[in-house]
């Protein structure tokens, strides 16, 4: 009877972790992508400056290729204050919403993908 009574906790138990598992929860969460995702942050928020077309003069960040690049410097930019050395958006007198860095992040994260 002993016996039983552990099985069948232990089958409980697997059966409980099993579905609990953090990896199946994430499947279903699409990655980030460069196309889809973040060039229309990037546009909105970064020109003209990074934006060639509309008169920027510095990278260019309208493609995948810089962007992917330079991910890293980017976000430890946008993460800054206003006022500390290196602030982007340039000229601006408030940071990009938490919300907006969190796309930066989780583009980086997901693979920084296309």
């Amino acid at each position: 009877m002993k016996k039983i009574f552990i099985l069948t906790v232990m089958a409980g138990l697997a059966l409980v972790l099993a579905n609990c598992s953090g990896a199946r929860k994430l499947a279903g969460v699409p990655k980030l992508n460069y196309t889809g995702n973040l060039q229309s942050v990037i546009s909105e928020n970064c020109s003209p400056c990074h934006i060639p077309a509309r008169g920027g003069n510095k990278k260019p960040y309208d493609n995948y290729a810089n962007v992917k690049t330079d991910i890293d410097e980017i976000i430890r930019r946008i993460e800054l204050n206003p006022g500390e050395k290196g602030f982007m958006p340039f000229r601006k007198t408030t940071k990009l919403s938490d919300s907006t860095i969190a796309i930066f992040r989780q583009w980086r994260t997901d693979g920084a993908l296309e």
